[in-house]
């Protein structure tokens, strides 16, 4: 009986030695392993320092103490063509500029002509500048001027930097003037500027064409004044402004002694044509009634009416489209800014409400006293260095400039001038800089 009993005892001791054990084995799994113990000689272990933090990046979701960053997720191109050309565009090197819409074909470029004789060779220079230094479609500059001034011309425009010039192609042209008397031609107005009259005749393979005179500066890009194209209708084939905001003091209905279009007459320093349409219009006047061809109709024309013009090239427009008024398509001032509409009180509501856009400094006033604030401007576009910051070397100093021309008329209103470099220069910031370099590595 006594055998039984410690029999009993130590079987009841060996289970409860068995259950301790498994009880410890589920406590062990749960808790951590205790540490190592450091000795007392280790110097303390400094804790990880936490990740800088962008401006406003406390407001993300989930951001704090213990948030932690993530990198955005990056895009794979699709496979075929796209892919391609996305994996071209990532492997421009950080900030180098992109070439806008180089690739298009080259019916789909910019053509602009300019007219160049005598001394205008830094001021035609000036012009081309302005254009290329706010456009972002590829550009054909078609130059008309003298033989003397022909190899200057291809050597400034070639000196240019290559970030410039692959913007645009250049063709240099003799006056030329296929139907009348050249000399006579060539003195109607000022030297070879009736050579206008006859771009339609010299560029048969062009469809569309902004024609300016060397004394005009861009203060936005060129895209935007070419879209006017699209407005016109089914039977307008060309674009100007007026003459003048208020016909009853306009010159044309105070002096003009010939036919001129509406009632202030158009001014064609800045002039938008669709030279399709010229080429295969019919054009009414005063002699004829069944029509004729453009090339056929400008000599006669000025036969007739020789004693009568005194602006040129520009009174045998006016007589054109007096009797052609359905062919002229009339754009607002802001495309064609000139003392006129600021020296004897602002007239151009256009340019009020969306800034200057072409700024005409006809009058010779970049180069005098008489406007200040035109010859400014004129001065910040042709001293600025290319490879510069536009804000900081053009935008900053014209700013600078305006403050001393607040006694003038011109001067008063400076918000008018500068609104649209305003507009464009803050595009070619946000894709030169937000764009290139990436919202993601703005600190």
């Amino acid at each position: 009986m006594k055998l039984r009993n410690k029999a009993a005892a130590l079987l009841l001791l060996a289970l409860a030695a068995l259950l301790l054990a498994l009880l410890s084995l589920r406590a062990g799994r749960a808790a951590p392993p205790a540490p190592l113990a450091r000795p007392a000689s280790a110097p303390p272990r400094r804790a990880a320092p936490a990740p800088a933090r962008l401006p406003g990046w406390s407001a993300l979701p989930g951001a704090g103490p213990s948030a932690r960053r993530r990198r955005p997720p990056r895009l794979r191109p699709r496979a075929g063509r796209r892919g391609a050309v996305s994996l071209k565009k990532s492997a421009r090197r950080p900030g180098e500029l992109r070439s806008f819409q180089a690739e298009l074909p080259p019916e789909l470029w910019i053509h602009l002509a300019v007219v160049a004789c005598g001394n205008r060779l830094e001021e035609t220079l000036v012009m081309l500048k302005s254009a290329v230094l706010f456009s972002h479609r590829k550009m054909q500059f078609h130059i008309f001027t003298e033989e003397s001034l022909k190899p200057e011309f291809d050597k400034q425009l070639r000196q240019w930097p290559d970030s410039y010039t692959k913007k645009f192609e250049h063709r240099i042209y003799p006056i030329t003037f296929s139907a009348g008397n050249p000399q006579e031609w060539k003195k109607l107005f000022k030297p070879c500027a009736a050579q206008r009259l006859f771009l339609p005749v010299i560029l048969k393979d062009v469809d569309s064409l902004l024609y300016v005179d060397t004394d005009v500066l861009f203060l936005r890009p060129v895209d935007d004044i070419w879209k006017l194209l699209r407005q016109f209708n089914s039977t307008q084939l060309a674009a100007m402004a007026p003459e003048h905001e208020i016909p009853k003091i306009g010159w044309y209905s105070r002096f003009a002694r010939h036919p001129f279009y509406g009632s202030a007459g158009v001014n064609s320093g800045v002039m938008l044509m669709n030279l399709t349409r010229i080429r295969s219009a019919q054009f009414k006047n005063s002699m004829i009634s069944t029509g004729l061809a453009w090339e056929d109709m400008l000599y006669p024309l000025y036969q007739k009416y020789k004693n009568a013009i005194t602006w040129g090239d520009q009174d045998l427009l006016n007589i054109i489209f007096y009797f052609n008024p359905e062919c002229l398509y009339v754009f607002p001032c802001q495309w064609n800014y000139r003392p006129d509409h600021c020296m004897y009180g602002s007239n151009c509501r256009e340019a009020e409400r969306e800034g200057v856009s072409v700024l005409h400094g006809n009058r010779g006033v970049y180069h005098d006293e008489k406007q200040p604030t035109f010859k400014a401007l004129y001065e910040a576009i042709r001293d600025f260095p290319f490879q510069d910051n536009l804000f900081q070397s053009m935008y900053y100093p014209l700013q600078l400039k305006f403050l001393e021309t607040v006694h003038t008329l011109c001067g008063r209103i400076p918000q008018v001038f500068l609104k649209q470099i305003e507009k464009t220069m803050k595009r070619a910031y946000e894709k030169h800089v937000i764009i290139h370099v990436g919202p993601n590595q703005m600190h």
